[in-house]
Protein backbone atom coordinates (compact mmCIF):
# COMPACT_ATOMS: atom_id res chain seq x y z
CA UNK A 1 0.00 0.00 0.00
CA UNK A 2 2.91 2.68 0.99
CA UNK A 3 4.45 1.92 -2.83
CA UNK A 4 0.87 2.64 -4.14
CA UNK A 5 0.36 6.09 -2.04
CA UNK A 6 4.03 6.93 -2.99
CA UNK A 7 2.53 6.87 -6.96
CA UNK A 8 -0.55 9.05 -6.15
CA UNK A 9 1.91 11.90 -4.27
CA UNK A 10 4.11 11.28 -7.40
CA UNK A 11 1.20 11.50 -9.97
CA UNK A 12 -0.73 14.38 -7.75
CA UNK A 13 2.66 16.35 -8.12
CA UNK A 14 3.08 15.69 -12.14
CA UNK A 15 -0.41 17.31 -12.18
CA UNK A 16 -0.24 19.54 -10.38
CA UNK A 17 -4.12 19.50 -9.95
CA UNK A 18 -5.38 21.86 -7.18
CA UNK A 19 -8.48 21.15 -5.29
CA UNK A 20 -10.23 25.09 -4.90
CA UNK A 21 -13.23 25.11 -2.81
CA UNK A 22 -16.81 23.91 -3.44
CA UNK A 23 -16.60 24.02 -7.08
CA UNK A 24 -18.85 21.77 -9.15
CA UNK A 25 -17.54 19.12 -11.03
CA UNK A 26 -17.61 20.39 -13.86
CA UNK A 27 -15.22 23.34 -13.07
CA UNK A 28 -12.98 20.74 -11.37
CA UNK A 29 -12.97 18.42 -14.43
CA UNK A 30 -12.02 21.62 -16.38
CA UNK A 31 -8.45 22.03 -14.41
CA UNK A 32 -7.79 18.46 -15.32
CA UNK A 33 -6.21 19.25 -18.13
CA UNK A 34 -5.53 22.96 -17.72
CA UNK A 35 -2.74 24.28 -20.17
CA UNK A 36 -2.60 21.90 -22.99
CA UNK A 37 -3.64 18.33 -21.60
CA UNK A 38 -2.20 16.41 -18.81
CA UNK A 39 -1.15 13.05 -18.28
CA UNK A 40 -3.66 11.44 -16.30
CA UNK A 41 -1.72 8.37 -15.33
CA UNK A 42 -1.17 4.77 -15.23
CA UNK A 43 -2.27 3.79 -11.75
CA UNK A 44 -4.66 1.44 -11.79
CA UNK A 45 -7.52 3.29 -10.04
CA UNK A 46 -6.18 4.38 -6.35
CA UNK A 47 -10.09 5.60 -5.23
CA UNK A 48 -9.93 7.80 -2.29
CA UNK A 49 -12.92 7.59 0.31
CA UNK A 50 -13.58 10.45 2.49
CA UNK A 51 -12.24 9.16 5.52
CA UNK A 52 -8.56 9.26 3.32
CA UNK A 53 -8.15 5.32 3.08
CA UNK A 54 -8.03 3.89 -0.73
CA UNK A 55 -9.23 1.20 -2.24
CA UNK A 56 -7.17 -0.22 -5.55
CA UNK A 57 -9.26 -1.28 -8.09
CA UNK A 58 -9.12 -1.69 -11.64
CA UNK A 59 -9.37 1.72 -14.00
CA UNK A 60 -6.30 2.30 -16.01
CA UNK A 61 -6.74 5.14 -17.16
CA UNK A 62 -3.61 6.12 -19.17
CA UNK A 63 -5.11 8.79 -21.54
CA UNK A 64 -4.31 12.69 -21.67
CA UNK A 65 -7.53 15.07 -20.76
CA UNK A 66 -7.97 17.91 -21.89
CA UNK A 67 -9.91 20.87 -20.43
CA UNK A 68 -12.48 20.77 -22.60
CA UNK A 69 -12.82 17.19 -21.66
CA UNK A 70 -12.35 17.32 -18.50
CA UNK A 71 -15.30 19.65 -17.79
CA UNK A 72 -17.30 16.77 -20.26
CA UNK A 73 -16.30 14.06 -18.06
CA UNK A 74 -17.47 16.30 -14.79
CA UNK A 75 -20.84 16.88 -16.28
CA UNK A 76 -21.27 13.00 -17.21
CA UNK A 77 -20.18 12.08 -13.85
CA UNK A 78 -22.77 14.65 -12.21
CA UNK A 79 -25.04 13.05 -14.54
CA UNK A 80 -24.48 9.53 -13.54
CA UNK A 81 -24.57 10.37 -9.68
CA UNK A 82 -28.15 11.73 -10.04
CA UNK A 83 -29.39 8.75 -11.82
CA UNK A 84 -27.48 6.21 -9.30
CA UNK A 85 -28.89 8.43 -6.05
CA UNK A 86 -32.77 8.15 -7.91
CA UNK A 87 -32.89 4.07 -7.17
CA UNK A 88 -34.12 2.86 -4.38
CA UNK A 89 -31.46 1.60 -1.37
CA UNK A 90 -28.42 4.12 -3.02
CA UNK A 91 -26.40 6.18 -1.74
CA UNK A 92 -24.51 7.77 -4.50
CA UNK A 93 -22.18 11.03 -4.31
CA UNK A 94 -19.00 12.45 -6.80
CA UNK A 95 -15.72 11.87 -5.33
CA UNK A 96 -11.82 12.89 -6.65
CA UNK A 97 -8.82 10.79 -6.99
CA UNK A 98 -5.40 12.27 -5.51
CA UNK A 99 -5.26 13.05 -9.77
CA UNK A 100 -7.83 15.10 -10.21
CA UNK A 101 -10.36 12.14 -11.57
CA UNK A 102 -13.98 12.31 -10.94
CA UNK A 103 -15.62 9.26 -10.09
CA UNK A 104 -18.92 8.22 -8.93
CA UNK A 105 -19.50 5.84 -5.62
CA UNK A 106 -22.90 4.21 -5.45
CA UNK A 107 -23.20 2.16 -1.68
CA UNK A 108 -25.78 -0.15 -0.69
CA UNK A 109 -26.41 -1.15 2.36
CA UNK A 110 -25.85 -5.09 3.16
CA UNK A 111 -28.67 -4.84 5.63
CA UNK A 112 -30.62 -4.08 2.42
CA UNK A 113 -28.83 -6.59 0.16
CA UNK A 114 -28.65 -9.47 1.98
CA UNK A 115 -30.17 -11.16 4.93
CA UNK A 116 -27.57 -11.55 7.95
CA UNK A 117 -24.25 -14.45 7.27
CA UNK A 118 -25.51 -14.82 3.35
CA UNK A 119 -24.91 -13.49 0.02
CA UNK A 120 -28.60 -13.94 -1.34
CA UNK A 121 -30.10 -11.11 -3.04
CA UNK A 122 -33.40 -10.24 -0.92
CA UNK A 123 -36.62 -9.06 -3.59
CA UNK A 124 -36.02 -5.77 -2.66
CA UNK A 125 -32.64 -5.71 -3.54
CA UNK A 126 -33.04 -6.99 -7.04
CA UNK A 127 -35.48 -4.77 -7.81
CA UNK A 128 -32.84 -1.74 -7.15
CA UNK A 129 -29.85 -3.56 -9.04
CA UNK A 130 -32.84 -4.29 -11.72
CA UNK A 131 -33.24 -0.33 -11.76
CA UNK A 132 -29.45 0.65 -11.34
CA UNK A 133 -28.56 -1.97 -14.02
CA UNK A 134 -31.16 0.09 -16.99
CA UNK A 135 -31.87 3.41 -15.55
CA UNK A 136 -27.58 3.91 -14.87
CA UNK A 137 -24.90 1.21 -15.94
CA UNK A 138 -26.95 0.74 -19.39
CA UNK A 139 -26.85 4.81 -20.27
CA UNK A 140 -23.36 5.22 -19.31
CA UNK A 141 -21.96 1.97 -21.16
CA UNK A 142 -18.68 4.61 -21.48
CA UNK A 143 -17.90 4.18 -17.75
CA UNK A 144 -15.79 1.16 -15.86
CA UNK A 145 -17.81 -0.15 -13.34
CA UNK A 146 -15.86 -1.98 -10.23
CA UNK A 147 -17.72 -3.58 -7.57
CA UNK A 148 -16.25 -3.99 -3.56
CA UNK A 149 -17.60 -6.05 -1.04
CA UNK A 150 -17.44 -5.09 2.78
CA UNK A 151 -18.37 -6.74 6.17
CA UNK A 152 -18.26 -5.49 9.93
CA UNK A 153 -15.86 -7.38 12.23
CA UNK A 154 -18.12 -9.65 14.29
CA UNK A 155 -16.65 -13.31 14.76
CA UNK A 156 -17.96 -16.02 13.60
CA UNK A 157 -19.39 -18.79 16.13
CA UNK A 158 -16.83 -21.34 17.10
CA UNK A 159 -14.06 -19.62 14.61
CA UNK A 160 -10.46 -17.67 15.52
CA UNK A 161 -10.13 -14.17 14.98
CA UNK A 162 -7.83 -15.33 12.31
CA UNK A 163 -10.66 -17.44 11.20
CA UNK A 164 -13.39 -14.94 11.19
CA UNK A 165 -11.60 -12.02 9.38
CA UNK A 166 -11.01 -14.99 6.59
CA UNK A 167 -14.46 -15.81 6.66
CA UNK A 168 -15.76 -12.28 6.21
CA UNK A 169 -13.09 -11.72 3.79
CA UNK A 170 -15.13 -14.17 1.72
CA UNK A 171 -18.65 -13.37 2.44
CA UNK A 172 -17.81 -9.86 1.36
CA UNK A 173 -16.52 -11.21 -2.14
CA UNK A 174 -19.43 -13.66 -2.56
CA UNK A 175 -22.11 -11.09 -2.20
CA UNK A 176 -19.84 -8.54 -4.30
CA UNK A 177 -20.26 -11.50 -6.58
CA UNK A 178 -24.29 -11.55 -6.04
CA UNK A 179 -24.41 -8.14 -7.27
CA UNK A 180 -22.28 -8.48 -10.17
CA UNK A 181 -24.11 -11.59 -11.47
CA UNK A 182 -27.70 -9.87 -10.85
CA UNK A 183 -26.22 -6.54 -13.06
CA UNK A 184 -25.50 -8.48 -15.48
CA UNK A 185 -28.83 -10.79 -15.61
CA UNK A 186 -30.64 -7.36 -15.48
CA UNK A 187 -28.46 -5.95 -18.51
CA UNK A 188 -25.59 -4.58 -17.68
CA UNK A 189 -22.17 -5.78 -20.11
CA UNK A 190 -20.20 -8.39 -18.61
CA UNK A 191 -17.13 -6.30 -20.26
CA UNK A 192 -18.24 -3.38 -18.57
CA UNK A 193 -17.37 -4.31 -14.72
CA UNK A 194 -13.51 -4.21 -14.79
CA UNK A 195 -12.92 -5.42 -11.14
CA UNK A 196 -14.99 -7.73 -8.64
CA UNK A 197 -13.42 -7.69 -4.98
CA UNK A 198 -14.34 -8.90 -1.38
CA UNK A 199 -12.15 -6.56 0.88
CA UNK A 200 -13.95 -7.70 4.40
CA UNK A 201 -13.56 -6.14 7.45
CA UNK A 202 -10.90 -3.47 5.94
CA UNK A 203 -11.77 0.06 5.53
CA UNK A 204 -14.70 1.01 7.65
CA UNK A 205 -16.85 3.88 7.26
CA UNK A 206 -18.33 3.51 10.92
CA UNK A 207 -17.66 2.61 14.01
CA UNK A 208 -17.51 -1.27 14.78
CA UNK A 209 -18.07 -0.66 18.46
CA UNK A 210 -21.83 0.14 17.96
CA UNK A 211 -24.74 -1.38 16.02
CA UNK A 212 -25.34 1.18 13.72
CA UNK A 213 -21.52 1.43 12.66
CA UNK A 214 -21.53 -2.32 11.87
CA UNK A 215 -24.62 -2.40 10.14
CA UNK A 216 -22.78 0.96 7.89
CA UNK A 217 -19.67 -1.37 7.37
CA UNK A 218 -22.12 -3.96 6.40
CA UNK A 219 -21.99 -3.11 2.64
CA UNK A 220 -21.36 -3.35 -1.26
CA UNK A 221 -19.78 -0.34 -3.21
CA UNK A 222 -20.01 0.34 -6.68
CA UNK A 223 -17.51 2.54 -8.97
CA UNK A 224 -18.25 4.50 -11.92
CA UNK A 225 -15.50 5.86 -13.46
CA UNK A 226 -14.45 7.14 -16.50
CA UNK A 227 -13.18 4.34 -19.14
CA UNK A 228 -10.34 5.33 -21.97
CA UNK A 229 -12.84 5.22 -24.68
CA UNK A 230 -14.81 7.29 -22.67
CA UNK A 231 -11.79 10.38 -22.31
CA UNK A 232 -11.13 9.39 -26.28
CA UNK A 233 -14.13 10.61 -26.90
CA UNK A 234 -14.21 13.39 -24.82
CA UNK A 235 -10.60 14.48 -26.11
CA UNK A 236 -12.29 14.29 -29.73
CA UNK A 237 -15.00 16.30 -28.67
CA UNK A 238 -12.68 19.30 -28.56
Amino acid sequence: MKSIKTLVLALCASLMFAACGEWNNKMKGGLIGGGGGAALGSLVGYLISKDGKGTAIGAAIGTAVGSGAGVYIGNRMDKAKAAAAAVENAKAEVLEGPNGVKYVKVTFDSGILFATGNAQLTPSAMASLNKFAAEVLQTNNDMDVAIMGYTDNAGWRNSTPEQSKAKNQALSLQRAQSVFNYLVQSGARTSQIKEVKGLGEDYPVADNNTVLGKTLNRRVEVYLYASQQMIQAANARN
